[in-house]
């Protein structure tokens, strides 16, 4: 047996593999995934191979197969997940269309509860909101009713992001990423999906959700002292005031949104140093991994 000193902290864990906390916990105790030794005084300590294992479970998910399915594939002699057909989380999705359409809360509330104890945000963005996003635009083209559950789950959205990036925010120290509305709506899915990803990689964040003019993200940047800019670019902006700022801000500069599709080839021409285009809110966390900028300190 490994010495404690060979083996991590679930803090450690949670740094290598990006799966939080709560998720480990939540994976050993109704699963039976990872079962990590214990400390004289309980506290969870995990070997390298299970840290490897949690790997293995991060590909699996990946592919889209329900966490329930794992440990059975991870005994088996399979080596290369298979891709799944996704029923579970169709059918999940479903369901949160259904409480969506009932302006259901409390049903909206728990069902997302219950997945993100027990999946990684990534996993989740992937599998579960990016999809339900582009089902609910679709949606809402020309429906009755469409501007009411669209109100209902933005206003939830921001609210249950918003609270678990606040409370992320007081257990982490450090400069934030500061994270700006560039140009959208003035609530944008994808700024706070992006917000949700990294402040769950344990980054520290500042959000301007409202659409800051260009020429005031030089101030911004002088008054926050973030680690990074990230601007989300939600419609079509003026690109010409938009490089003469970005010109002026001397860290890394992460662009990322909808409007990239349109604006990419002339932003690509720009002769800046540190600017990084990430188009959804994946890119934009693998980007900062990347680019080292997920170290969170606890306070």
């Amino acid at each position: 047996m490994l010495s404690e000193q060979a083996l991590l902290p679930i803090g450690e864990v949670t740094r290598l593999t990006g799966v939080n906390p709560v998720t480990l916990r939540a994976w050993e105790r109704r699963y039976g995934l990872v079962i990590p030794q214990r400390t004289g005084k309980g506290h969870r300590l995990y070997s390298e191979e299970h840290v490897q294992r949690i790997r293995q479970i991060l590909r699996w998910l990946n592919h889209g197969v329900a966490v329930g399915q794992v440990k059975g594939l991870l005994d088996s002699t399979a080596s290369e997940p298979a891709t799944s057909t996704g029923n579970e989380w169709t059918l999940l999705r479903q369901n949160l269309i259904e409480a969506i359409a009932n302006l259901a809360e409390p049903c909206l509330d728990q069902q997302l509860n219950q997945v993100m104890a027990l999946y990684p945000a990534a996993t989740l963005c992937e599998q579960l909101l990016m999809p339900l996003l582009k089902t609910l635009e679709l949606r809402w083209q020309g429906q009755f009713a469409a501007h009411l559950e669209q109100a209902f789950f933005y206003s939830w959205l921001r609210s249950k992001f918003g609270a678990r990036i606040y409370h992320n925010n007081h257990q982490l120290n450090g400069a934030p990423l500061l994270l700006v509305n560039g140009a959208a709506p003035t609530f944008d899915p994808q700024l706070w999906m992006c917000a949700w990803l990294a402040s769950d990689a344990g980054c520290p964040l500042a959000i301007l959700e409202w659409a800051v003019p260009a020429n005031e993200l030089a101030v911004a940047v002088v008054r926050v002292r973030p680690r990074a800019l990230l601007l989300c670019i939600g419609q079509s902006i003026n690109l010409h005031q938009l490089e003469r700022s970005l010109t002026a801000i001397h860290i890394p500069k992460l662009l990322s949104g909808n409007a990239l599709v349109i604006h990419r080839q002339a932003i690509e021409e720009w002769s800046l140093a540190d600017l990084h285009l990430l188009h959804t809110p994946l890119d934009v966390l693998h980007g900062l991994q990347r680019l080292h900028l997920l170290q969170g300190h606890l306070s």
